[in-house]
């Protein structure tokens, strides 16, 4: 496919200086001027002061200007207007209003991480030593930015600016509700749902495997037990592990690992999904706030502010 992943992502809050604090502690590396880097995905994530918390832009690699030619072909079928500059097109999203930002970029490299040795029945694969995972030290950090879930007044409207727009395809989908879509060979690069207003629901970002997961939740947890949200668990649909925290501004950020990956579109059979599988294999329940963020109701008075 012409896209290749997401680059970018840049998000507006009250209180810059709060959620930069917030997400330098969650792993990512601060570039300066509110810009912050993964290990493998370069910079990835920005900040933005906005009165409200929500999405200012997503941002999509493509390998040439073919490429953008063709996103701007299936954008001006939609009646929706482009800037284009070197290298780049901007489109805004028609219901939620955000920038979408294609432009050529290289693709990922990710250095290969060893598999983690697991002792089961019959099988020893780490003799004579403890797990690894218990022995890591020092800080989590993110390989890269896996995927955007966003809130829209009109799904089906926002599902068709990523798909028939973009140029994304879909993975899985839960009817009359969410559409999970790719521009990579990861599972889901964002997900947009059916919600009473527009809003940025979570940031998802990938790490080694279960353990890191873990041990970055507890040290986001340790201190701050009101940042968690929902984990640990196993989504159904993507298959990842996930562990969901909420930062200073009221948006969740999600460590996750082992998501499925769609190599060979011939090979994928989307599936539609309703009830607990639409949201998890196991784990503790979801909480009343994961499915509708308390601060939804302040968000649509617009009364959420940096106070």
């Amino acid at each position: 496919m012409p896209l290749h992943r997401l680059t970018t992502i840049t998000i507006g809050v009250p209180d810059v200086d709060a959620a930069a604090a917030y997400y330098t502690e969650f792993g990512l590396t601060p570039l300066g001027d509110n810009a912050f880097a993964t290990s493998d995905g370069g910079e990835q994530f920005r900040l933005t002061h906005s009165t409200q918390r929500r999405l200012v832009e997503i941002g999509v690699g493509v390998d040439d200007p073919d490429d953008l030619d063709r996103v701007q072909r299936q954008l001006d079928a939609l009646s929706l207007d482009t800037e284009r500059s070197d290298g780049s097109l901007t489109a805004t999203e028609p219901i939620a209003g955000f920038r979408a930002v294609v432009s050529i970029a290289p693709r990922i490299e990710q250095k290969i991480v060893d598999p983690t040795p697991y002792n089961g029945p019959g099988r020893v694969d780490r003799p004579d030593s403890r797990a690894p995972g218990i022995e890591r030290q020092g800080q989590v950090v993110p390989h890269k930015l896996g995927h955007v879930v966003i809130g829209s007044t009109d799904q089906a409207a926002t599902q068709k600016f990523f798909t028939d727009g973009l140029g994304f395809k879909i993975s899985d989908t839960v009817p009359s509700m969410a559409a999970f879509m790719r521009c990579s060979t990861d599972h889901h690069n964002v997900l947009v749902q059916q919600a009473p207003l527009n809003f940025l629901h979570h940031t998802s970002w990938q790490v080694d495997d279960i353990d890191e997961i873990g041990r970055g939740a507890m040290a986001m947890l340790e201190g701050n037990p009101e940042r968690h949200v929902w984990g640990l668990g196993r989504h159904h649909i993507g298959s990842n592990f996930f562990w969901y925290l909420k930062d200073p501004a009221g948006n969740f950020s999600e460590y996750y690992s082992d998501i499925d990956c769609i190599v060979d579109d011939a090979l994928w059979k989307p599936g539609v999904w309703e009830g607990a599988r639409s949201l998890f294999n196991w784990g503790p329940p979801p909480p009343p706030s994961f499915l509708m963020p308390e601060d939804l109701a302040a968000l649509m008075t617009g009364s959420h502010s940096s106070e």
